[in-house]
């Protein structure tokens, strides 16, 4: 295979722009909304995913792997974004993906497009996928996929070059906003985008999952990329709605308003959650008058 082309062949839009939004919910609060609009960031890694995977594929080039291999369930953005990736620089890509329950079942449209994108699938138990990160079992992972040379991105792509390379987002921000908020899965993208924000600033976290597992992994994501974690971030459990792509009837509703006031297609599993957060808090008198607050857009509904 012909050595692949460097990222920036990828031609994402950057800096994303910022969209002030009037929603009376927040004025009434004097408290300013803004979205920083990362889904626009590229037609096929949007928001996060590309921050994420950028200096992942910088280093997979450099040191001269031709295949990726990670992981991801099956409605996985960071698997469809990896999957694009793939094909537009030419790496082989492999996905392992949680239930072995699904092989042999017509693929939804995620995965669909991630086989489109040639990316190939392979099946694990949810036992093997929860372990996928001791040594044995990804070698044996490795060993069933005929990867063994393959570049290894962890799931969600959280990893300290994700962390760094997610510092451009806070960057982007310093002097622009004084809350820094997203939806957070795997926590890559909050501890980048901490990392990168402006003293004063502070970033907040919204997990889409449950269990309380986050602030440790945090830490650990920002001290193995910068050699200790950060104080200016936070984040608030509340608001998972039962766990990682749930939803309660008040958050589809919300959904539903939301994009009939401000014409803006929510995406459900991480921007809905966050939106619905931030109005909870505004409401609940949780932001200062006179705060402006910016609302990470990290991916937009599937067509």
């Amino acid at each position: 295979m012909p050595a692949t082309p460097p990222t920036s062949a990828l031609h994402p839009r950057l800096p994303t722009p910022l969209q002030p939004v009037a929603d009376p919910r927040f004025e009434a609060r004097g408290v300013r909304l803004l979205l920083k609009r990362d889904d626009r960031i590229h037609p096929d890694l949007p928001g996060n995913k590309y921050r994420k995977l950028v200096l992942n594929l910088d280093e997979a080039r450099a040191a001269g792997r031709t295949t990726l291999l990670t992981f991801g369930g099956a409605y996985s953005n960071h698997l469809r974004a990896t999957a694009a990736a793939g094909r537009l620089l030419g790496f082989a890509t492999v996905g392992v993906v949680r239930g072995d329950e699904l092989a042999g079942r017509p693929l939804n449209p995620s995965l669909t497009q991630c086989a489109a994108d040639g990316m190939r699938l392979h099946f694990v138990d949810r036992s093997t996928y929860r372990q996928k990160r001791d040594p044995a079992v990804l070698a044996r992972l490795r060993r069933a996929t005929a990867t063994q040379d393959a570049y290894v991105i962890p799931e969600g792509g959280s990893n300290s070059l994700a962390v760094r390379g997610c510092t451009a987002l806070g960057e982007e921000l310093r002097g622009r906003t004084d809350v820094a908020a997203v939806a957070c899965g795997t926590g890559g993208t909050l501890a980048g985008l901490a990392a990168g924000l402006s003293p004063g600033q502070r970033a907040l976290g919204i997990p889409v999952l449950k269990g309380g597992f986050l602030g440790p992994e945090i830490r650990d994501l920002q001290r193995a990329a910068f050699g200790t974690p950060g104080a200016n971030w936070t984040l608030d459990e509340r608001f998972h709605c039962g766990g990682y792509a749930r939803a309660t009837s008040e958050l589809t509703a919300f959904a539903d308003n939301f994009e009939d006031r401000h014409g803006l297609p929510v995406e459900r599993v991480y921007v809905a959650k966050l939106l619905f957060a931030l109005t909870a808090l505004s409401e609940e008198g949780a932001f200062a008058p006179g705060t402006t607050v910016t609302a990470v857009v990290t991916g937009t509904p599937p067509a």
